[in-house]
């Protein structure tokens, strides 16, 4: 069903997505609570920096990440100065290019689920003398547990299905950089169409579960309220 080389580029982007929704939870987390709270005039901008790569082509994300971070880009330079090399064509290029072009698909949902708490559960925290840490820790995080899965699975599904970013950064390097979605296209630029088939049915039927889960998770959620 699937060669030695099929298996390697399922395991790289099982790890790359894995480790993209967790890095993506921890950053997007306090970004979207900052922007369903704040009043703050930069909440707009902000906002519209985070969803740009809902607008924008791969390529333009890929293509400015990969002269940000090259040899004479200014997070290039940054990074050999402090000794860790480039990190162009490499899994920890993966990593940043595939945290910048998912992050939307989890601040979102994780910024809709915290405006939909209102303001009474914090005020009810609040009267009874909760610290702003224990609130978000015990009220916050437990009534936004929905977000939270739909941010998780949407982070998770985007990562999994990128080619253009991943492509323009890590390139198309075996065991390294060479995620699904880069198999395929190898699979078909070789004319070997059975293994293709495997493979693109393989993400189709993953893309079908996902959206699946996401629709039942919501129609119990709604069902509880």
């Amino acid at each position: 069903m699937f060669d030695p080389s099929d298996l390697g580029a399922i395991w790289l982007t099982l790890k790359l997505a894995s480790i993209t929704t967790l890095i993506l939870l921890v950053i997007g987390t306090p970004i979207a609570w900052w922007l369903a709270r704040t009043r703050s005039p930069l909440r707009g901008p902000v906002g519209a920096l985070v969803a740009l790569p809902l607008v924008l082509p791969p390529t333009v994300i890929g293509f400015y990440l990969l002269l940000a971070l090259g040899p004479h880009g200014w997070l290039g330079q940054a990074t050999r100065a402090l000794g860790l090399g480039t990190v162009v064509f490499s899994f920890t290029g993966l990593v940043i290019g595939s945290v910048v072009y998912s992050l939307p698909f989890v601040v979102q949902p994780l910024q809709n689920a915290f405006t939909a708490l209102g303001q009474r559960p914090l005020e009810v925290a609040a009267t009874l003398r909760a610290s702003p840490w224990d609130t978000f820790i015990h009220v916050v995080l437990p009534l936004a547990r929905p977000g939270f899965l739909t941010a998780s699975i949407l982070g998770f599904a985007h990562t999994v299905g990128e080619f253009g970013v991943v492509l323009m950064i890590g390139g198309n390097i075996p065991d390294k950089t060479r995620v699904v979605s880069v198999q395929i296209f190898d699979h078909v630029e070789a004319m070997e169409y059975t293994q293709a088939h495997w493979l693109a049915g393989a993400m189709l039927v993953f893309s079908f579960l996902v959206l699946l889960m996401l629709y039942a998770g919501r129609r119990r959620t709604a069902g509880w309220s």
